[in-house]
């Protein structure tokens, strides 16, 4: 098994490598020779250690330095050919000078990347809101509504500490590389046994790296639930609140985090033993090659100082890269997640026609439309026409397809089979987005943001005189002018989350007066009314019949008042089959249309 584990290492890193590419392209490549120019200078630097201890040592020469150099004597060499003599203050000012410019290369390769981690965090974040936005509506109501608000949010954070682990290692595993380089250049032999020594040193990282993955899979898995639960607790609050069953759903929510926190605890844990059997390890490593090139080779320690010099250098990095690796780790299954949410989002994006809608200009037909739900039949064949302008209710019990048509009609469900003509385009060759621009949807629970009355009717339009007016405007439209009046602060009243400071009716007006603002054809009302009280669903009731004539009303009631003045009536049965006409018509003809008018009291 850790075999196979350690066959897979080269391809889960160029796979995360892909990855991290697919964001920042060519960018990447710019920060690792970055990092390959520090080690140079660094290495440049600390050469110059072997002639400053020569010219410092009365007894020795700074020419003699190149014996203890090894090939890396070039770098005297060259400096000498260039007329600059070894000595004392020379060397000194050399060394000083390479160790700046080591400083300053280091500043702008780390500088660089933290240019990169914020440009990866947004092109990460714009990227799935973008594809959000392009999500099928089928694929999204079956989806996990708490993996998406942790992906969106808590993973990108733990996405960004991937990242940072990530490319630490790579700059740090490639100095290691050039330290090993210049060492072997120093001393080929002793360069070899402490590469060993190196190699041998993972063996005890690996359990540690076992350990961590796993754990980086469970803090995202659980966290995607600890998200959805607490998405479930702000919505679902009040009832909670009423009923005493936050008490309850809380021990749940505490199980989540406890999860979340132990194996955070069990990444945190395997991080430190890493740090902490660091430098004994360095140290071992060292002596041991140190020996073994002295007692064994009988080799002088003068002639390997140089290339100890870039070892113990190259293994602090060496080390540093495992530690790194083990950090990265610990976020790497938030890889593992995004590329599975981005892959899922990629495969479900909405497919939609070229032509495109400017305005309603005559009808909306439904021409033998059926649709099924897992060989369920919601909807047989309908046929119906809506007239622009005309006011069409949709009735039926619970489960017989009311809100599954008006989804089709606003291309959010395709049609299949049967067609829906726009203005006589086929739904399937329009431009779904050029479509829902003329539609506006109020649904049972009121849509409203924890903002102002502007921004809510506006939907956050920069202000000005103009579209003040127009606020202004929609509000009167929808019955709402005069409590927004009445209010202190008017168009600047915050609403409260979920507009808990509003009334049932005063949210719903709001909600139609921000569809009415956007100038719209369609106006689309699921079930505006059915958890209002009597007095503003009276309201909201006058509100839809000053609307009628004005717009192409879809309106879908559980309650048949809201639509007994209705042009005409689609009235949906279970299994699939309907009735059309007029309230009156349907009463005369349908029975169980009577049964339904009885059992409400309309008189």
């Amino acid at each position: 098994m850790k075999k196979q584990a350690k066959k897979l290492l080269p391809k889960q890193m160029l796979r995360y490598f892909t990855f991290f590419y697919r964001y920042l392209g060519e960018s990447i490549f710019y920060a690792l020779v970055a990092s390959m120019f520090v080690a140079l200078l660094d290495g440049i630097g600390l050469t110059m250690f072997i002639p400053l201890l020569k010219v410092t040592d009365s007894s020795a020469n700074a020419a003699d330095a190149g014996a203890d150099m090894g090939d890396m004597a070039i770098v005297t060499d060259t400096i000498e050919a260039v007329g600059v003599s070894l000595t004392t203050t020379n060397v000194l000012l050399i060394m000083l000078v390479f160790f700046s410019l080591k400083g300053v290369a280091k500043f702008f390769a780390d500088y660089y990347l933290v240019i990169l981690r914020q440009r990866f965090a947004n092109k990460v974040r714009l990227r799935n809101m973008e594809l959000l936005a392009g999500y099928d509506y089928r694929a999204f109501s079956t989806a996990d509504s708490g993996k998406i608000q942790n992906t969106f949010s808590g993973e990108v954070e733990r996405l960004n500490g991937a990242f940072r682990s990530y490319f630490s290692m790579m700059q740090y595993g490639i100095m290691t590389c050039v330290y090993v380089m210049m060492a072997y250049i120093a001393n080929p032999r002793f360069a070899l046994i402490v590469a060993i020594g190196g190699i041998l040193s993972n063996v005890a990282f690996s359990k540690i790296y076992q350990i961590t993955k796993k754990a980086s899979r469970q803090i995202t898995s659980k966290t995607h639930s600890f998200q959805g639960y607490l998405i479930q607790s702000v919505t679902s609050f009040k009832f909670l609140k009423a009923t005493n069953l936050i008490q309850a759903y809380k021990k749940r929510v505490d199980e989540t985090i406890l999860g979340v926190e132990m194996e955070q605890r069990r990444v945190g844990t395997m991080n430190s033993v890493a740090t902490a059997i660091r430098e004994p390890i360095i140290m071992g490593i060292v002596v041991l090659a140190i020996l073994i090139q002295i007692k064994v080779f009988g080799g002088v320690l003068g002639t390997i100082i140089l290339s100890l010099l870039f070892f113990y250098r190259g293994l602090s990095f060496l080390v540093a890269v495992q530690n790194y690796y083990n950090t990265f780790l610990g976020t790497s299954g938030s890889i593992e997640n995004m590329e599975s949410f981005v892959a899922d989002l990629e495969l479900n994006q909405e497919i939609t026609g070229s032509k495109t809608i400017e305005k309603l200009n005559h009808s909306v037909v439904l021409n033998n439309l059926s649709y099924s739900y897992e060989d369920y039949d919601l909807l047989q064949e309908v046929n119906l026409s809506i007239r622009k302008n005309e006011t069409v209710g949709i009735v039926g019990e619970s489960g017989t397809g009311k809100t599954t048509l008006v989804n089709i009609m606003c291309g959010l469900l395709k049609v299949s089979p049967g067609m829906l003509l726009i203005d006589g385009k086929d739904i399937m060759d329009v431009d779904a987005y050029t479509l829902r621009d003329r539609i506006g949807y109020v649904t049972q629970e009121a849509q409203v943001f924890s903002d102002t009355i502007y921004n809510n009717v506006s939907f956050w339009k920069e202000r000005t005189k103009e579209s003040e007016r127009e606020v202004w405007r929609a509000l009167k439209l929808a019955h709402a002018e005069q409590f927004v009046r009445a209010l202190p602060k008017q168009l600047d009243s915050v609403i409260g989350i979920n507009g808990v400071n509003l009334s049932g009716g005063q949210r719903q007006r709001i909600s139609i007066a921000r569809e009415l603002y956007r100038d719209i054809d369609i106006l689309v009302l699921d079930e505006a009314t059915s958890a209002l009280d009597s007095q503003s669903e009276n309201l909201i009731q006058e509100n839809i019949e000053s609307l009628s004539g004005s717009y192409t009303m879809i309106v879908i009631a559980h309650r048949l008042s809201t639509i007994r003045k209705a042009d005409k009536i689609l009235y949906l049965k279970p299994g699939g089959s309907y009735e059309i006409g007029t309230f009156d018509d349907l009463f005369k003809t349908s029975a169980t249309f009577q049964n339904m008018v009885a059992l409400q009291a309309i008189g």
